[in-house]
């Protein structure tokens, strides 16, 4: 009997070793399961040039919005375990099973990690009348008027809303939370004066700040961002140990051969590291990370444990 199981496993890695050689024969499609436009879809269209050109096969971005990314990976997760569909994700993975009372895929079970592509901030702004300067104002500020200052997000469960969830527990703070249709009616909110604050993705409202119409207090990553780099992280402004970035990553089928994962992965890297992909990851106000399969499944676990447990101190209710 173990005979026959090495001899099954020995032609299975053969014929995995062989597809592999192969891959891709055809075109690639990779699904991000947002609004085109996005960061995630303009980091999905960056990287898929570049490794359109390496493979010489056409690779091709589809959008499939709906349920915080929930429909696009739900497709993903039921499509053939052959490396010709992809899932380019995002945070909304981590944070979804605190979101949803039940999920129809389970991202574990069902996709399979490749590689997290870049992280970028979420940004800390506030009107430009109000009289908080930095981190340590606006919580002196907070703390002093308890639920009565209001905060904005890009809507209820996106990661601009748990990231500002982090902020209030860690600080100690009671702040209204008001959640918008997205990013820009939420920054627009803020620029008008209806809502005091937002955390808000990075490349959404540094134009707003380049033009005086907001003030940026800080950003939500560990690192400053090369878009803001005069702008201090909020951990070392005031809240420390503070960090909640927003990242991409790609992920395919379960079951897809690791002869495949690997070639998909050597794909990534390369095109992580040139300087057209640099240039546009930058502009995002993002950092390339290229991590491994392994790496990205930790730093995925990490996260979903991490949101769970700010959902529950902010009593976040499952939709």
């Amino acid at each position: 009997m173990r005979a026959i199981r090495f001899a099954l496993a020995v032609l299975l890695g053969i014929a995995g070793s062989a597809f592999a050689q192969n891959f891709p024969t055809k075109q690639v499609t990779v699904i991000v399961p947002f609004s085109a436009g996005g960061s995630v879809d303009i980091v999905a269209r960056t990287l898929g040039k570049r490794m359109s050109e390496a493979w010489r096969q056409p690779v091709v971005v589809v959008n499939r919005p709906g349920a915080s990314g929930n429909i696009g990976a739900e497709l993903v997760s039921r499509a053939a375990p052959d490396g010709y569909t992809l899932l380019c994700g995002s945070t909304a993975l981590s944070i979804s099973p605190s979101s949803y009372k039940k999920l129809s895929y389970d991202v574990f079970k069902d996709l399979a990690p490749i590689s997290q592509l870049v992280a970028t901030p979420n940004l800390l702004v506030v009107h430009p009348v109000m009289p908080a300067k930095s981190v340590r104002e606006l919580v002196a500020l907070a703390k002093a008027k308890p639920d009565l200052l209001t905060a904005a997000s890009a809507g209820a469960g996106t990661s601009a809303h748990f990231s500002l969830e982090l902020f209030k527990t860690m600080a100690g703070l009671k702040i209204r939370h008001i959640p918008y249709k997205g990013a820009a009616p939420s920054a627009i909110a803020v620029v008008s004066g209806e809502v005091d604050m937002a955390l808000l993705p990075i490349v959404a409202v540094v134009p707003l700040v380049k033009a005086g119409k907001l003030r940026a207090l800080g950003v939500t990553t560990l690192k400053r961002s090369p878009a803001l780099p005069g702008i201090p992280t909020i951990s070392e402004a005031g809240v420390k140990g503070y960090e909640a970035a927003s990242w991409s990553a790609m992920l395919a089928p379960a079951g897809t051969p690791r002869s495949v994962i690997n070639t998909v992965h050597a794909a990534i890297v390369d095109a992580l590291g040139s300087a057209e992909v640099k240039s546009v990851l930058s502009r995002l106000g993002g950092a390339p990370i290229g991590s491994s399969p392994e790496e990205f499944a930790r730093t995925l676990r990490a996260e979903i444990a991490k949101w769970q447990n700010v959902a529950k101190r902010a009593g976040i209710k499952p939709r």
